[in-house]
């Protein structure tokens, strides 16, 4: 049973559209990644699902609620970590899970023992009486991550939940969030623009322009644009091709000095093929397809880093108008 229910949600800034008609769900106790560039609709999209944006159209309910008729309930039974930091630095870790605790009315002695917790979960107990102010980004992110668990949500939403931080320490963040997936049963619902972040998902739902492009599993969506490249040099490349075709039904191409074709798991064809190929193979490689290729080849581009915001479009589009 789907936990997040959205249909045909869409939403406008003026002129603007910035979601168009997205429809999809969310199973309980899944991780569940939007994927795109920055500018392409995600943080639109998880900003109605948490009640801080009213959609122009559609529908969409969390954990059963609207999210337009029973804010107060999405908001309770959901946490939420931003792409910006909202921490108090002048507080120490404890007291800003404490605050977040007064602010949802959770009795003391249970705040107390949840607080610990999740410090020892995140590895903060040492710090728990340190200033914000004097933590690492990493750190921050971790705290920020405790906080969004303290009221025991049962979905989890992380807006690009590790951007800005280095290779190293969005590891060590994930390493966290599975952990605190398996601990408290979550359904985890993130944004990323950061592919390696994307193949944590049990699905992915690619998103350009607004629009839902593809959705599926991070193997299938890598097999859905013709499996693996397999490179391989035999002694005779036109034998090779025509062992390929009649033996297998592979259609291959020379590249190069190297014959090359695309065939779905080729890690478990790879033993197969060097094991009965009659032609003499000097060398092999297979190369597993990346989520990268996969938008490459449905939006005919890359996945750029820096992208101009809906915000930013809603200042280009309102100096255009004055002029």
């Amino acid at each position: 049973m789907s936990i997040i229910e959205v249909d045909a949600l869409s939403k406008k800034f003026g002129n603007l559209l910035a979601v168009d008609r997205v429809s999809f769900g969310v199973k309980g106790g899944e991780i569940f990644g939007f994927l795109g560039p920055n500018g392409a609709g995600k943080t639109t999209t998880i900003n109605m699902l948490c009640t801080l944006l009213t959609p122009t159209s559609g529908k969409a309910t969390v954990n059963g609620y609207d999210v337009v008729k029973q804010r107060a309930e999405v908001r309770k039974s959901i946490g939420l970590v931003f792409q910006e930091s909202t921490l108090d630095e002048y507080l120490s870790a404890e007291q800003n899970l404490r605050f977040h605790a007064y602010a949802y009315k959770i009795p003391k002695k249970e705040s107390e023992e949840s607080i610990k917790e999740l410090l020892e979960l995140v590895e903060l107990s040492d710090r728990r009486k340190s200033k914000v102010s004097t933590f690492s980004g990493g750190m921050k992110r971790r705290l920020e991550l405790a906080r969004g668990l303290l009221h025991s949500p049962k979905v989890l939403f992380l807006d690009e939940p590790t951007q800005g931080l280095d290779p190293q320490n969005r590891r060590h963040i994930w390493d966290h969030i599975h952990n605190m997936r398996r601990k408290h049963n979550l359904t985890i619902f993130l944004t990323t623009h950061y592919m390696d972040e994307a193949e944590n998902c049990d699905r992915i739902t690619i998103i350009d322009h607004g629009r839902i492009i593809a959705m599926d599993t991070p193997d299938k969506l890598k097999d859905s644009i013709g499996g693996d490249q397999v490179r391989l040099k035999a002694e005779d490349n036109k034998a090779a091709v025509l062992e390929l075709k009649e033996r297998y039904g592979i259609s291959s191409m020379i590249d190069k000095d190297e014959v090359t074709f695309n065939i779905a798991q080729g890690d478990k064809f790879l033993p197969k093929l060097v094991g009965h190929f009659d032609s003499s193979l000097i060398s092999i490689s297979v190369h597993r397809p990346t989520l990268d290729d996969v938008f490459l080849k449905l939006t005919g581009r890359a996945i750029r880093e820096e992208e101009v915001s809906f915000k930013d479009q809603l200042k280009q589009m309102s100096m255009r108008r004055r002029h």
